[in-house]
């Protein structure tokens, strides 16, 4: 009997990786998706459950393996069994600058330097 397979696009679209398919196919035809190691270009290739897939999903690279594939885009619940997630914990933004008293200056701040500025004149 032959293995289920599925489109790229549409398991990536199913699995809520991407909000679109169209988005998904256009990662895949970008060159940005990797299946098993090897680059994919055309979002017709198909997957199956036990594939790798390597992608860049925001500022992290989502490494997920396919358990099953999906009949329709459901729930977020439902679209999470589909995959398990293999990526590796990365710190996904950087910290928020501190304040050092630098920014819009305040009311009084404006009202010194125009002072200033007028009696250099």
């Amino acid at each position: 009997m032959a293995e289920a397979k599925l489109r790229i696009d549409k398991w990536l679209w199913q699995a809520r990786f991407f909000k679109t398919r169209s988005l998904a196919a256009k990662q895949v035809s970008g060159g940005h998706v990797r299946l098993n190691g090897n680059r994919v270009l055309k979002p017709a290739q198909a997957v199956a459950p036990g594939d790798v897939l390597t992608f860049p999903q925001g500022r992290i690279v989502r490494v997920v393996r396919v358990k099953k594939l999906g009949d329709r885009r459901g729930p977020a619940p439902e679209a999470q069994t589909l995959f398990a997630d293999m990526t590796e914990k990365q710190d996904v933004s950087p910290r928020n600058p501190g304040f050092e008293g630098k920014g819009r200056p305040t009311k009084k701040v404006r009202r010194a330097l125009d002072l200033s500025r007028t009696e250099d004149r």
